[in-house]
């Protein structure tokens, strides 16, 4: 059906459907100082809209909003369809703690009182 229709027309098209994705992922990546909107996320990688970056190499976080979801290593980018797809080789969970170096007893102390 793209193929009757004017290049305008397909130009135009597309650029609604990126503005859409786009309006729709709330996920970010961030690259240095670099903050670029997500388009598609899968497990093995995300894609990104070309027009905004033309190469994304190197170690990366992945934002849902502020919320730090992952830090990932990016090894391969390729531009397929005006997207650039980025290819992780691994994907690290974001913690909000320091994970322990040993094993908390279940009926340990939360805290303690100070003295008066």
């Amino acid at each position: 059906m793209n193929d009757i229709l004017p290049k305008e027309v397909r130009a135009g098209l597309e650029e609604a459907r990126k503005r859409d994705l786009k309006r729709r992922s709330r996920l970010r990546v961030m690259a240095g100082d670099d903050v670029y909107p997500i388009l598609r996320f899968w497990d093995s990688g995300f894609a990104l809209d070309a027009d905004q970056v033309e190469h994304l190499r190197g170690l990366v976080d992945i934002y849902d909003g502020a919320r730090h979801l992952y830090q990932s290593l990016i090894i391969a980018s390729d531009f397929e369809n005006g997207e650039l797809i980025c290819t992780m080789k691994r994907s690290t969970m974001a913690h909000d703690t320091v994970p322990l170096d040993y094993v908390r007893e279940e009926d340990a102390p939360r805290g303690y009182l100070p003295r008066v």
